[in-house]
């Protein structure tokens, strides 16, 4: 573990000091992301001005809270675990060898090497958001952190076992940006807009339910039993994604492709 965590470190100085590099570049992307966000809270404002009250059992408020957690939980995903998804291309270029000839963890070797400058807005955006709906509201913080992390290696999770399929079926880049799609969709709406199988989806295979919603629902009233049994749907779907990911490693034909990483 101490190893792991001391490659997660290395990986996580050196992908900030590459994004610092072009400090323009940097700046413009993330600013650009959280102003793209931005616009989604005035289409909100919008339709609660013109309904009142409740969507789906949601106020306002509510579709804040899941908003700010999936911008900041995916933007935490992406600037820890971008080269996730690069699985797909890494597989079929053969570029995985890289990782399979160095003498360290080969899943968290692979998903650190690479963070996206986007993602850094993403990420600033829900911290900002939340400031602005909860100010100093201390339980809607603590569920807020308590979410991101969910959402953060939930998603990581799901991208990764998605990608994972190219070991089986060939390219699934397309599976990949589907079930992020779908993953982003069921966490930013109210969950009873779905029908029940796709509630049903939310809490199970794309288990955006797990980890966006039941923040907020314990966000409302607390029960141990349930933030427990969240933590432990996470540490499963993720542990479910690693042997999925192990499994189909033994089926990688290596290309003998010879790749320098600068």
């Amino acid at each position: 573990m101490k190893k792991h965590l001391k490659i997660f470190a290395c990986y996580f100085k050196l992908n900030l000091a590459s994004a610092l590099e072009y400090r323009a570049s940097f700046i413009s992307q993330a600013f650009g992301m959280a102003l793209s966000n931005s616009s989604f809270v005035f289409f909100w404002w919008v339709a609660f001005s013109q309904i009142g009250g409740f969507i789906a059992d949601y106020s306002f408020e509510d579709v804040m809270f899941v908003w700010a957690l999936t911008s900041t939980g995916y933007g935490l995903a992406f600037i820890l675990f971008a080269n996730v998804s690069q699985l797909t291309r890494l597989i079929v270029t053969s570029e995985l060898d890289v990782f399979l000839s160095q003498p360290c963890n080969v899943l968290m070797n692979f998903i650190c090497a690479r963070t996206s400058l986007s993602a850094y807005g993403d990420f600033m955006y829900g911290f900002i958001l939340m400031a602005i709906v909860y100010k100093l509201n201390l339980a809607a913080w603590l569920w807020f952190v308590y979410g991101v992390i969910l959402c953060a290696l939930m998603s990581t999770a799901l991208l990764l076992a998605t990608h994972t399929l190219t070991f089986y079926i060939g390219e699934a880049t397309l599976l990949g940006r589907l079930a992020n799609e779908f993953a982003i969709n069921f966490a930013i709406y109210p969950e009873k807009i779905y029908a029940p199988a796709l509630r049903a989806m939310m809490y199970s295979v794309i288990p955006m339910g797990i980890a966006v919603h039941i923040p907020l629902r314990l966000f409302r009233r607390f029960t141990p039993g349930m933030a427990l049994l969240a933590l432990c749907a996470m540490i499963l779907y993720c542990a479910v994604a690693g042997a999925f990911f192990y499994r189909g490693l033994r089926r990688y034909e290596s290309g003998n492709a010879i790749v320098t990483r600068l």
